[in-house]
This record gives structure tokens, C-alpha cells and sequence, in this order.
């Protein structure tokens, strides 16, 4: 068996890339013909992909920088690594909040805007100890517009900080509902949350319907003086509309990690050059997440925590397995199970799973599955990829 080639386009954690057994895997920046391609912030969508790609894996959460759309027409899962970060970005929007609150940013200017020699500096300092007077966080409200992973971890410290805490998440999963702290209170609106709040952060996704999630119409209903921060993606705020709502002054401060043209030495803002995973740990555990991810697929066929595939994972039955990738449309595993049968194998087990308009079925059956086997199941219409997979010889 050929070693699987995997592509990396960032720096991986080498904590995380230990985790590839060296007798089954050649990893590196110079990979032609790559199985997978591991990748953190690098833009994938102007670059050609090798039609040898069976899976990507983002060392992170966010997606927007790998064509996820085409890769499920290829039949391609994209991994990621959700929550793997969660910490590190819950810690840096608790530091932002204690920023605004106090005013840290401007009064650190100032103090090093004083000239050292001036014999009223004791004087300096201490009118600019009056001007920089700030609040405390306690009974303050926090808005937490997205609750997963960070969100619902950035809520519970809030609490813990003595805040109050209101929540709008209509696409809340289960198990992120299940984790959230009882006392986070429950807004029917993103328009209800921006009104009741503070301070609000933002950890939703960037998809289209949040694209300039908060615009000049949604700042307007901002409490007068209330701070937005935004650790998530840039493009879910309007950015000129922020500008003007921060001129006006109905906004005290916009601190986030993505320091945009239009936000560049406006008063009232704090930008990050972003820093949110920006840790060894969280980069240790993104990589190692989406490289067990990866070798899970490669290895197994298994599919966990992909953004365009269902969750599937089957205990194998049998050293031949076959894994097809398929458009969501009727009769697609009568297709299936016909062509396998037709070429005289018999099926062991079988798993279908489907998300959206996508379908990924793994098939063990009793013998080897030969190229012909393969190539009649991927001339069935609708199949976008299939391949046979053999158990690693080092479990063989």
C-alpha cells in the first residue's frame, strides 16, 4: 500500500502532524498528487485543487477560505475543528470586555504620548487618571449573539464576572443548548438582544444570511454608548455603518480581531491583528482534532465534524470496504447495492447517511472490490466520488 500524501498550506502544529503514522503517511509542503491538504487561514479559493484531493481539513473553525461548494460537488468532505479554539477566543473577548469597560486602550496612548521632562507630569497623569474613569462589569448586560462553542463559554465567564447575560441563537444545536448556564437569558430577537445590551459579542458563522449581520439599521438600536465586539468574522459588520455610529458617538467602542481599511485610526476602535486562536494550545488542538479527522476518513471512511458531509462512522465488519459519495436523490442505494451485487459480492454492513443534498454510504462486503467494481459504481448518475478502502497494513 502507497503512503497517503498529505498537503499542508500553513504551519501545522508539529504536535498535531505527530499524530500521522510515518509508515502510512508523507506529509509536507511539496506534495503533488496530495490525498488531503491540511490548511489554517491560506485562501484556497484562487488555487487550483489536485483532483487527487479526497479531503481538506481546516486547522480551525471558520471555512470561508476553502471553496467548500466545490468540494461537495467532487464529493470532497471539508473538516474543521470546532471548539478546538473555543478557549483561546473565549479568553481574548473577556480581555476586550475589561478594554472597553476600562478604558484601557486610550488611557495607554495617552500615557505614552506625556513627555517625561515636563515638571507637571505627576499633574498629566493624574488628569488623565479623572478622564479615563471607567465602570465595572458586575449587573452590567452582556449580548452573546451565537451560542456554540465559544459563545456558550464566553457566557458562562460572564456570569461568573458577575454579568448578565442575554442569548440569541436560533440555530442553537442540542448539545450546545444542553451546555449553556441556566441563567443566560433567552432573546426572541437579535433586535431584542442589541437593545437590552451593554456590551455584545459576535460568534456566529459567516454565511449569507449573516453577512452584514450588524448594519447601520441594527447599530441604530444599540443602547447609546454600548461596545460591539467582534472575534468571529469581519464581514458580519457593516464597517462604514460602525464608523459613523462611532463618530456619532452612540457607539463607545468596536473592538475586533480584523482590523479592516475602513476601521484604521478611527477613535473608538481596537483592533486585533487577529489574535483569536492565536495560542500553542489552540493550535495544538485544532491540528490534532483535524488530523484525527482526516485519518479517520482517509483510514476508515469515517466522516466527524465535516461542513458539507453527514456524520458517519461503521465499525469494520470486513478488510474491503467501499465508500461512495453521492447526490441526495431516491433510489440512489438500490443503485448501489445492485452493482455490488452484480459483480458477486455480498454486503456485510451498510450505512447511509444524508445532510442536505448530499449522501455518503459506506458498504463493507465479503472480498476484494477490483477497479472494474469501482468504476461501474461511479458511472451510476448522481455519484460524485467513490473509492475502496483497504485496512492499513499496520492493523491488517
Amino acid at each position: 500500500m502507497n503512503k497517503y500524501q498529505i498537503l499542508t498550506l500553513n504551519h501545522i502544529s508539529s504536535h498535531g502532524l505527530r499524530r500521522f503514522p510515518p509508515s502510512l503517511y508523507a506529509v509536507g509542503k511539496a506534495a503533488e498528487q496530495p490525498d488531503a491538504i491540511l490548511v489554517r487561514s491560506y485562501n484556497m479559493n484562487e488555487m487550483t485543487i489536485p483532483t487527487s484531493v479526497r479531503a481538506i481539513g481546516r486547522a480551525g473553525a471558520g471555512t470561508n477560505n476553502i471553496p467548500v461548494a466545490a468540494m461537495s460537488r467532487r464529493g470532497v468532505p471539508v473538516f474543521n475543528a470546532p471548539g478546538a479554539n473555543a478557549n483561546a477566543v473565549k479568553e481574548l473577548v473577556v480581555a476586550a470586555l475589561l478594554i472597553a469597560a476600562r478604558n484601557v486602550v486610550p488611557a495607554i496612548s495617552y500615557v505614552t504620548s506625556l513627555d517625561a521632562a515636563a515638571p507637571d507630569l505627576h499633574k498629566q497623569v493624574e488628569d488623565g487618571k479623572k478622564r479615563f474613569a471607567g465602570i465595572e462589569l458586575p449587573h452590567r448586560m452582556l449580548g452573546i449573539v451565537g451560542l456554540g462553542a465559544i459563545g456558550g463559554l464566553v457566557a458562562d465567564t460572564a456570569l461568573k464576572l458577575g454579568m448578565r447575560v442575554i442569548g440569541f441563537d436560533p440555530l442553537i444545536t442540542v448539545d450546545a443548548a444542553w451546555r449553556l448556564p441556566s441563567n443566560v437569558r433567552k432573546a426572541a430577537s437579535i433586535e431584542e438582544l442589541l437593545h437590552q445590551s451593554d456590551f455584545v459579542t459576535l460568534h456566529v458563522p459567516l454565511v449569507p444570511d449573516t453577512r452584514n449581520l450588524i448594519d447601520d439599521k441594527r447599530v441604530g438600536l444599540m443602547k447609546q454608548g454600548a461596545v460591539l465586539l467582534n472575534f468571529a468574522r469581519d464581514a458580519l459588520v457593516d464597517e462604514h455603518a460602525i464608523v459613523e455610529a462611532l463618530r456619532a458617538q452612540r457607539l463607545k467602542y468596536y473592538i475586533s480581531d480584523f482590523p479592516g481599511a475602513a476601521l484604521l485610526h478611527e477613535p473608538g476602535v481596537v483592533a486585533l491583528p487577529h489574535l483569536g486562536a492565536s495560542t500553542a494550545e489552540a493550535e495544538e488542538n485544532c491540528a490534532v482534532m483535524v488530523i484525527d479527522e482526516v485519518r479517520g476518513f482517509l483510514e476508515h471512511g469515517a466522516i466527524a465534524n465535516s461542513v458539507n458531509f453527514p456524520n458517519v462512522e461503521m465499525p469494520r465488519g470486513s478488510p474491503y470496504r467501499v465508500a461512495i459519495a453521492n447526490a441526495n436523490v431516491p433510489n440512489m442505494l438500490g443503485q448501489i447495492s445492485m452493482t455490488v451485487g452484480n459483480a458477486g459480492l455480498n454486503i456485510q454492513n451498510m450505512v447511509n447517511k444524508s445532510r442536505g443534498d448530499m449522501a455518503y454510504t459506506l458498504v463493507d462486503v465479503d472480498s476484494a472490490v477490483d477497479d472494474q467494481v469501482i468504476r461501474s459504481i461511479a458511472a451510476i448518475d448522481g455519484v460524485l466520488s467513490v473509492r475502496a478502502i483497504p485496512v492499513p497494513e499496520s492493523e491488517g
